[in-house]
């Protein structure tokens, strides 16, 4: 059987179970995967977290080191995000340049940390115009089965919030990375009618639509990507932030507790 057959029957029986109020895994259509984190799990990075959304499995790592500030930036420390996706991750990822996937996925975790000012880049100059902090946020997936961007987003923020500046570097002494807020990202996939959160790899493959709402921890939408060809209605967005914001809240409350 080709695999656009399967993907077909497959996306017949995801959406008869969706007509029914059902997933694939018994999960309600608003409840996310289960959600492991582990903090400072690289010792030789300032900050690192491994995330487990489910099956999907992410490492991620925060280097700081002294660099340049933007000329349009000059007083404030600079962010820089990238994402690999390793064949041993999925048979569908292949080494090489990043991919239009890890692109994106890198930039949205990007968007969401640096909308909500995540972290205070004020506070990153050393010396004005000359010298301040750069972070560096470095995401591998080590197994996929699924909705990369929120695991990727929530091994970002735990990586972050363990972080420290090595001012030792400058003859210092080293201080934990100035966070301010703390954004959460839920993804929602569209299936027919029915619009289920953290889809797994099924899900995923069979998805019309896709819509990744970040908010912080006061529940303001600090940023929104959209993906496949699909479309949502201007109820199911204004049902996507709500959802977003509720289950945001209790996956915050794992992360900073971790």
């Amino acid at each position: 059987m080709t695999t656009e057959v399967i993907s077909e029957l497959l996306r017949e029986h995801i959406a008869r179970l969706a007509a029914s109020g059902k997933r694939m895994d018994g999960r309600a259509f608003d409840e996310p995967r289960p959600l492991n984190v582990q903090k400072n799990y690289i010792k030789n990075a300032e900050g690192s977290a491994r995330v487990q959304l489910g099956n999907t499995d992410v490492l991620v790592g925060v280097k700081i080191d002294v660099g340049e500030p933007y000329p349009d930036t000059p007083n404030s420390g600079v962010l820089s995000t990238s994402a690999e996706l390793i064949p041993m991750a999925s048979p569908n990822f292949e080494a090489g340049p990043p991919s239009p996937t890890a692109i994106e996925i890198a930039r949205v975790v990007d968007r969401g940390i640096r909308e909500s000012k995540t972290v205070d880049t004020g506070k990153l100059c050393i010396t004005p115009k000359e010298k301040v902090w750069i972070m560096f946020i470095d995401i591998h997936a080590l197994d996929y089965d699924g909705n990369l961007f929120d695991a990727a987003s929530y091994g970002a923020l735990s990586a972050l919030s363990c972080a420290k500046v090595p001012a030792s570097k400058i003859g210092k002494e080293d201080y934990p990375l100035p966070l301010e807020h703390w954004p959460i990202s839920v993804t929602a996939a569209k299936i027919g009618g029915t619009i289920m959160v953290d889809p797994n790899l099924d899900e995923e493959r069979v998805a019309d639509a896709r819509l990744t709402v970040t908010t912080d921890e006061n529940g303001d939408v600090r940023a929104m990507q959209k993906g496949l060809r699909g479309s949502f209605s201007l109820d199911e967005v204004r049902g996507a932030i709500e959802t977003s914001q509720r289950v945001g809240r209790e996956l915050r409350g794992i992360i900073n507790q971790a």
